[in-house]
């Protein structure tokens, strides 16, 4: 197993769903604080990392994966549950998940149907998935709310859904490869250089709010002149991306990337013989759409290796991975002719 699939399935098995991503920034800055690299939290909790005093280049990815929160208990002592992020239910359905209290007490449960047994329920199969047809059967010997309740379980307590890691033939299969795909990417890259971010003007930062919308909004080096966000490229009916090639996003739905970053990008695939595909991501937004929108006055960009299946049972490739890093280590070295 490659080094960069090992760190993605370890980062993988930490749950860090948007708002409970204390865990696996804790586990990176171990990581990289052992290699000799430093790092720092903005006041928003995203993780800074590299070596150089101002750096003008800033490579992005983000922590946080989807997942839900109790919203309530049950009369039968189960859950109700939000959403955190736009998790596709149907995907998740009957996906084994932990609750995580806030005093810390972990406890296992499923995401399933409202009376799921087909025994008992001939519309079973045609019932809208939607939160409020659906629930986490808890797994614990509850039968009404009270007895839930002296579990220490509460409302807004973070549900994290298993990975459900395997990597076969070079794939890897997973949840929330979008985006610890590109965080594995990030740090395997961070150690390859090692003591070169001494001299680097470049910095590393892994966003916690990313899948609601406003991870990247905050929190940049004031030095920063260029954004490179490394987040999923998409695979998909429409799309251009595949799985073992690194996906340059030209625009999303958020409009048009820098022209100038975006072509030079282009220009060193092409230069470099590296697996590439320009593309257009019709739903998609990413934490350098955050940063234009809050203000921030620097040029971004957006790649990413290609996940098929996003928001639901991922699957990406080694090869895909390692040729989003081989193009970001060639920006660098362009951009700071290294």
């Amino acid at each position: 197993m490659e080094r960069v699939v090992e760190i993605l399935k370890e980062i993988l098995e930490i749950p860090s769903p948007t708002g409970y991503t204390r865990e696996v920034l804790g586990h990176i800055e171990k990581k990289l604080n052992e290699a000799g690299i430093k790092t720092y939290y903005t006041n928003k909790s995203a993780l800074i990392a590299g070596n150089h005093p101002e750096p003008e280049l800033v490579i992005a990815a983000h922590v946080d994966t989807l997942g839900a929160m109790v919203k309530g208990i049950l009369p039968d002592g189960h859950l109700s549950f939000t959403r955190v992020g736009g998790l596709l239910l149907p995907a998740f359905e009957g996906e084994y998940c932990t609750i995580i209290t806030r005093s810390g007490k972990r406890y296992r449960g499923t995401l399933l149907l409202k009376n799921p047994s087909v025994h008992v329920n001939r519309e079973a199969g045609k019932k809208e998935r939607k939160e409020e047809n659906m629930y986490i059967r808890l797994d614990a010997e509850v039968e009404k709310k009270e007895d839930t309740e002296k579990l220490g379980i509460r409302p807004g307590d973070f549900i994290a859904f298993d990975p459900k890691f395997e990597y076969v033939n070079g794939f890897v299969k997973a949840h929330f490869l979008d985006d610890k795909a590109s965080v594995a990417v990030l740090i395997d890259l961070m150690l390859d250089l090692g003591s070169e971010l001494e001299k680097l003007p470049v910095a590393f930062f892994f966003s916690p709010y990313e899948e609601v919308g406003h991870g990247g909004s905050a929190g940049y080096p004031r030095s920063t002149k260029e954004l490179l966000v490394v987040d999923m490229g998409v695979v998909g009916e429409g799309t251009a991306g595949k799985e073992t090639a690194v996906s340059i996003a030209a625009k999303d739905s958020s409009g048009p990337y820098d022209y100038e970053m975006t072509t030079k990008l282009i220009e060193l695939a092409e230069k470099r013989n590296i697996p590439h595909l320009v593309d257009v991501f019709p739903y998609y937004g990413s934490d350098g759409s955050a940063a234009l929108r809050a203000g921030w006055d620097f040029r971004v960009a957006l790649i990413g290796q290609g996940v098929h299946a996003s928001h639901g049972m991922e699957r990406t490739h080694v090869k895909g991975m390692l040729a989003t890093k081989d193009l970001i280590r060639a920006y660098i070295e362009e951009r700071f002719g290294v």
